[in-house]
């Protein structure tokens, strides 16, 4: 019997410079601010650089949302690297694809567009933690860019 999770950490892509790395911060903000606030935790990748110990025992006791910015899934290739169990990872551009009249723009800043694309994609995980805290996969995440790891 799995046991039950308190949080499901979130880790966003901290793409400087770039439009959809931004939209995947915001992402993370919404979805751990907004949509479930009680039971998810926005942690950096920085602090898996640096070996930091906290972090380490968070990623792999709870399961992991991953929100890249681009192909290179950095983030997600961080948290492999670093022994996360169990990672749900996303694209921020597979949800712009979803959503194609919300044209993210802006790197410090987003606008309307990338903010409510931001949203939209945020209460769409808000399922993917639902099921993650009861310790199972509907099977929702498994979208054609989407890395399902378990180790």
């Amino acid at each position: 019997m799995q046991k039950k999770c308190r949080k499901v950490a979130v880790f966003a892509c901290s793409g400087i410079g770039k439009s959809l790395g931004t939209v995947a911060r915001e992402i993370g903000y919404e979805l751990t601010e907004r949509v479930r606030p009680h039971d998810t935790l926005l942690t950096c990748l920085a602090l898996l650089v640096i070996n930091d110990p906290e972090t380490q025992k968070l990623i792999t006791e709870n399961p992991v949302i991953v929100i890249d910015g681009c192909s290179l899934d950095c983030a997600r290739k961080s948290l492999e690297a670093n022994g996360a169990p169990l990672v749900k990872a996303y694209q921020s551009i597979d949800f712009f694809k979803k959503h194609k009249d919300l044209k993210p723009e802006g790197v410090a800043e987003l606008n309307d567009a990338g903010k409510k694309l931001a949203a939209l994609a945020a209460d769409e995980l808000a399922g993917v933690v639902d099921e993650l805290l009861r310790g199972g996969d509907d099977g929702q995440a498994n979208e054609s860019r989407n890395h399902i790891l378990q180790r």
